[in-house]
C-alpha cells in the first residue's frame, strides 16, 4: 500500500505525527509538495512532483494548500482532480477541498441545510458594505473570502473605522465579507471528525475574541451534545469531507452557531486534551478507505 503526503513543509508538526503513525504500521511516508506539481498529457507520468509518480500512489493525503495565485490554486485543485480520475484516492477530495475554503460557500450550505450561523454579507461594493455594517449592528467581523486560523480577521464596531477599513479592501481589490458579531465569552468549539464519527472536541478559550490556538487560545477537552455531533457529522457528510474540523460559537445567551468546516484541520491544540492519537485515527481511516 502506498500513501502520500502533500506538504511542502515535511518538518512541520502534524506532518512528522502522520509519519510517526506511518511508520508504526510499517508503511513508507511518501512526501510530496503541493507546489511542485507537473502535470502531462499525452507522456508519462501524467502527475509528478519533483519527479515523483504521483498516480502510483493507492492515496494522498492533503495537508497543506497554501495560499497563492489564482492560477496556482486553481492548477492544484485541477491535479488532484486529475488524481482522482487516475483511481488514486485524495484526502480530502478536491471537491471538498474547494467548497471549504470558500467562506460563502460554507455559509450558505449551513443556511440550506437549517444550521444556525451569523447572518453574513458579502460584496464587492464598498456603499453596500457600508450598508451592511449599519444592518448587522454596527458590530461585525470581517474576513477574508479564502484563509484560515483567523489571519487577516478584524473585528470593526466603529462606523468611521469601517469606512477607512473599508475602503482599503476596496482599494486592494478585496470581496467584503462580513458577519455579525456574536458575544461568545471568548470561546468557541472545534468538533474533529473522521469518517462517520466524532473522534474528540475541544473549548477553545482565546485572550481575545479570537479562539484560534496559533492566536493563542488555550485548549480543553468536551463532550459535544449529541444535537451539535449530528449537525457537524450532517454537514461534513454532505461536503463529502473524510476527516474535518467543524468549528462552532455559543453565543453568550446560549445559542450555537456554526461558522467554519476546516477541511485540511489542525489539531496540535486538540491532540494536547484528548488521548486518541488523531493521526492514527486518521491514518486508519485512509487504510480503510483503500481496501475498500
Amino acid at each position: 500500500m502506498k500513501i502520500g503526503i502533500l506538504t511542502s513543509t515535511p518538518g512541520e508538526w502534524h506532518v512528522r505525527k502522520l509519519v510517526e503513525v506511518f511508520n508504526r504500521y510499517n508503511l513508507t511516508p511518501y512526501l510530496f509538495s503541493i507546489k511542485k506539481f507537473m502535470a502531462k498529457i499525452g507522456l508519462k507520468p501524467k502527475v509528478a512532483s519533483e519527479g515523483n509518480v504521483l498516480e502510483d500512489m493507492d492515496a494522498v493525503i492533503v495537508r497543506e494548500a497554501p495560499i497563492a495565485s489564482l492560477e496556482h490554486l486553481i492548477f492544484r485543485m485541477d491535479v488532484l482532480h486529475r488524481l482522482e480520475d487516475l483511481g488514486v484516492k485524495v484526502i480530502n477530495s478536491p471537491s471538498c477541498i474547494e467548497k471549504t475554503c470558500d467562506k460563502y460557500y460554507t455559509s450558505y450550505l449551513f443556511e440550506d441545510l437549517g444550521l444556525p450561523t451569523p447572518k453574513t454579507v458579502v460584496t464587492e461594493d464598498f456603499w453596500e458594505a457600508m450598508d451592511a455594517f449599519k444592518e448587522l449592528g454596527e458590530d461585525v467581523v470581517v474576513k477574508p473570502l479564502f484563509g484560515a486560523q483567523g489571519k487577516g480577521t478584524f473585528r470593526v464596531d466603529n462606523r468611521d473605522v469601517a469606512h477607512r477599513y473599508f475602503r482599503f479592501l476596496q482599494l486592494s481589490r478585496n470581496t467584503f465579507y462580513l458577519q455579525e458579531f456574536i458575544p461568545h465569552n471568548k470561546e468557541d468549539i472545534r468538533v474533529f471528525i473522521v469518517g462517520d464519527k466524532v473522534v474528540s472536541a475541544m473549548k477553545r478559550k482565546g485572550e481575545t475574541w479570537k479562539t484560534n490556538i496559533s492566536q493563542g487560545a488555550v485548549a480543553e477537552k468536551i463532550k459535544p451534545a449529541k444535537e451539535l455531533k449530528e449537525k457537524s457529522l450532517k454537514i461534513t457528510q454532505f461536503l463529502g469531507c473524510e476527516y474535518a474540523g467543524v468549528d462552532i460559537l455559543k453565543s453568550e445567551d446560549g445559542k450555537y452557531y456554526f461558522i467554519e468546516v476546516n477541511s485540511i484541520p489542525a489539531w496540535r491544540g486538540l491532540q494536547t486534551v484528548t488521548e486518541k492519537n488523531i493521526a492514527e485515527e486518521i491514518l486508519k481511516h485512509v487504510i480503510k478507505l483503500v481496501k475498500k
